[in-house]
């Protein structure tokens, strides 16, 4: 138990915070930037923009929608939107992971307790937490990459889109600000098991590679007991394929069990694009995806999820596990 302590009271100074901070903010930046491109069209996709829905639904449509971009707004139209998902996924990967590595330390304070469902649940309440500071940025986010350039009018910037949102009549309050947080009740039900499942599986994976066979249950369990053989069971940093293999598998996982409420989340946040007098509900909005494309409109850019997801939680996760390592806090 006094290690267990030890290790408690490590990761809650204010240094380890502060690094462990970092390190996740740069993971997220460094993620994202890779799939920007993939999810300004799968954003496109959800939210059914009219002039892209023509190529949703199959495989090569994420490759003919990208070309069209490119063709009416060149290579950066695939990154609109973009600077606010930086500033956006920085302070969110970075509450993130600070808030996983302190739920972690009060829920598995040793190695002997370490359990998936615990894995599990420290993974959701750290989504949740980082989901409720950095929502208003992934609304303003989501209505700057659906908003496709017309002719005579400019690109929408982040203040011109944040004064849009502002000043849409709420329906359901008195105050203003309330806008920022359309569709916040599906993305609070779905980060449960999209960051719970792919902590919970990230770790399932890295215990397969990281295990030995010639190890008997028995010495394992004694050895992760006993403060003194430790140290034995420790293992060198996984390999960096080894690394991006468990956050892709985790991130594949994580996408099909989340979807369907991410789908909800993204017409609810650009319905005030479309209905700026009123806050359109969560079942309503469940109601008229499945009225318009039945079941499988809950699956609508799964396909460019996927090829999204899975680069991006393998060089998250792998570029977190390396920070933390040259940060000195693994």
């Amino acid at each position: 138990m006094a290690h267990g302590t030890e290790q408690r009271e490590r990761k809650q100074n204010l240094g380890y915070v502060i690094r462990s901070g970092i390190a996740g903010g740069m993971a997220g930046c460094v993620a994202k930037t890779a799939i920007a491109p993939l999810d300004r069209v799968k954003i496109l996709f959800q939210a059914q923009n009219p002039v892209f829905e023509k190529y949703a639904g199959t495989f090569t449509g994420a490759f003919k929608a990208g070309r069209d971009i490119i063709k009416h707004t060149g290579v950066l139209g695939l990154f609109q939107g973009h600077s606010v998902t930086l500033l956006r996924i920085f302070p969110y990967a970075s509450i993130k992971f600070v808030a996983l590595e302190q739920f972690r330390a009060l829920l598995i304070p040793t190695k002997a307790q370490e359990t998936a469902a615990k894995h599990f649940f420290a993974g959701s309440l750290a989504g949740m937490t980082c989901v409720l500071f950095t929502y208003p940025l992934d609304l303003v986010r989501v209505r700057m990459a659906y908003v496709v350039k017309q002719e005579n009018r400019k690109r929408p910037t982040l203040i011109d889109t944040c004064k849009q949102i502002y000043k849409e009549p709420a329906a359901a309050s008195s105050t203003h600000l309330l806008n920022f947080y359309r569709g916040f009740l599906p993305t609070v039900a779905g980060i449960i098991p999209y960051a719970g499942v792919s902590f919970w599986t990230y770790h399932i994976m890295t215990q397969a590679f990281r295990f030995d066979p010639t190890i008997s249950p028995y010495t394992r369990a004694s050895r992760i007991t006993d403060p003194e053989n430790r140290r034995m069971m420790e293992k060198p940093p996984l390999k960096t394929w080894a690394e991006l293999c468990c956050g892709g598998v985790s991130g594949l996982v994580a996408q099909t069990s989340s979807y369907p409420l991410e789908v909800i989340r993204r017409r609810m946040q650009v319905g005030g694009l479309l209905h700026p007098n009123k806050f359109v509900g969560f079942m309503e909005t469940a109601r008229s995806i499945y009225q318009t494309k039945g079941f499988k409109g809950f699956y609508v850019g799964l396909s460019i999820g996927y090829i999204k997801v899975a680069p991006m939680m393998a060089i998250s996760f792998a570029v977190y596990a390396r920070m933390k390592y040259l940060l000195d806090i693994d």
